[in-house]
C-alpha cells in the first residue's frame, strides 16, 4: 500500500515539473517528466538521506527567497492585493472557516502529515532530540509561508487569466506576466519545491523496499552494504516507475489527494498505537490498515471526491480504520474476560 501511495504522489510532483517546463520551454509532458525524474533520481541514488537533506536545504533557501522576491512584483502587476482579493471567488474568502471543505482538508492533511514516513524518517535520523524539535518547529514556520505564498500567486495569475486550470496558474504567471529575470527566479522556486517533495517520496519507497522487505523478510542477516545497494536500486526503479505513472496521470490534485488519503487511513492509527499502547496490538492494527485501505480504494473508485462534502475517501478511510481497530480491541478484551 505504501508503494502504491508513494508512486502516486511521486507522479504528481513529476507532472508539476512537466507543466512548468511545458509553459516555459515548450517541452512536451514526457520530456518534462524525464528531466525532473531523472535529475531527482540521480542525486538521491548517489547521496541518500544525507545528500537529500543538503539538497533540500538549498532548495528551501531558493524557494523562500524566490517567493519573497517575486510576490511583490506579481501583486503589483495584478493591481495590488485588493484587486487580487476582489477577483477571487467569494466562497474562497467568505470566512476563515469554510465548513465541510475546511473539515475535509483537515482530515486529509493532518493525519497524513503526522504519519508521513518521509517526515518520521528524517526525525528519527536526526542528531539529537533538540535537533528534532528545532527542525520540526522551523519546518512548521516554513510550511506556513509556503502554503500562503503560492495561493496568492495563483490568485494574481487569475486576475489576467481567469480560465486557467490549477496546474497552469503559476507557470503562466512566470511566463506571461513577469519580467524574464523574475520569472526565472519563480521557476527555480517552484522547481525546487517539486523536486524536494519528490526526493522525500523516493526516500520512503527506497527505505520500505530495502529495510521492510529485503532485510526483514528476504535476508535478515544482510550487511549494511548490501542493504544500501538494494536501496539505491530501489530508488532507481521507483524513479522509473514514477516517471511512467506521471505520463498517464492527468492532474496533480488527484494524485496528491489519493496519496494523503491512503497514508492517513493506513498509517495514522498504527503510529498512535505504537507510541501509546502498552500491549501488543498487531492483529488489531493489521485489521485497521486493511479496512482503511479498502475504504479509501472503494470510495475513490466509486464516488470520488465531491466538492464541498465531508465524506471524502480520506474521511471514510480514517473512520473505517479507527472503527475496526476499536472493534478489535473490544473483541480481544471480551475474549480475555471470558477466559478469565
Amino acid at each position: 500500500m505504501l508503494w502504491l501511495a508513494t508512486l502516486s504522489i511521486l507522479a504528481g510532483q513529476l507532472v508539476g515539473i512537466a507543466w512548468i517546463l511545458s509553459v516555459v520551454a515548450g517541452l512536451p509532458k514526457w520530456a518534462g517528466c524525464l528531466i525532473g525524474g531523472g535529475l531527482m533520481t540521480a542525486y538521491f541514488a548517489a547521496g541518500g538521506l544525507l545528500g537529500s537533506a543538503w539538497v533540500n536545504l538549498v532548495q528551501l533557501v531558493v524557494l523562500l527567497c524566490g517567493f519573497a522576491i517575486v510576490l511583490p512584483a506579481a501583486l503589483s502587476h495584478a493591481g495590488g492585493l485588493s484587486a487580487v482579493m476582489q477577483a477571487a471567488p467569494n466562497e474562497g474568502f467568505g470566512a476563515f472557516w469554510n465548513g465541510a471543505t475546511s473539515i475535509s482538508f483537515l482530515v486529509l492533511l493532518v493525519p497524513a502529515f503526522i504519519s508521513s514516513p518521509g517526515l518520521l524518517q528524517k526525525a528519527f535520523g536526526a542528531k539529537s532530540e533538540r535537533a528534532v524539535r528545532l527542525g520540526i518547529g522551523w519546518n512548521a514556520a516554513a510550511l506556513f509561508v509556503f502554503a500562503c505564498v503560492p495561493a496568492v500567486l495563483g490568485l494574481a495569475a487569475r486576475v489576467h487569466h481567469a480560465g486557467l486550470t490549477q496546474e497552469l496558474a503559476l507557470p503562466t504567471l512566470l511566463a506571461s506576466d513577469l519580467p524574464v529575470g523574475l520569472g526565472a527566479i519563480l521557476l527555480a522556486a517552484i522547481f525546487s519545491a517539486e523536486v524536494s517533495t519528490a526526493d522525500a517520496v523516493l526516500f520512503m519507497l527506497a527505505t520500505s523496499l530495502s529495510q521492510d522487505l529485503y532485510r526483514r523478510f528476504l535476508r535478515p542477516d544482510a550487511a549494511d552494504r548490501d542493504v544500501l545497494r538494494v536501496a539505491r536500486w530501489a530508488a532507481v526503479a521507483g524513479g522509473g516507475c514514477g516517471i511512467l505513472l506521471a505520463l498517464v496521470t492527468p492532474t496533480i490534485v488527484g494524485a496528491l489527494s489519493f496519496f494523503y488519503a491512503m497514508i492517513g487511513a493506513t498509517l495514522f492509527v498504527p503510529i498512535l498505537v505504537a507510541l501509546h499502547a502498552r500491549v501488543n496490538r498487531r492483529v488489531e492494527v493489521t485489521a485497521s490498515i486493511l479496512a482503511g485501505a479498502a475504504a479509501v480504494l472503494t470510495v475513490q473508485l466509486t464516488l470520488g471526491i465531491t466538492p464541498g462534502s465531508i465524506w471524502t475517501p480520506a474521511t471514510i478511510g480514517l473512520l473505517s480504520a479507527s472503527a475496526v481497530y476499536g472493534v478489535g480491541v473490544a473483541w480481544r478484551s471480551a475474549t480475555l474476560r471470558q477466559r478469565a
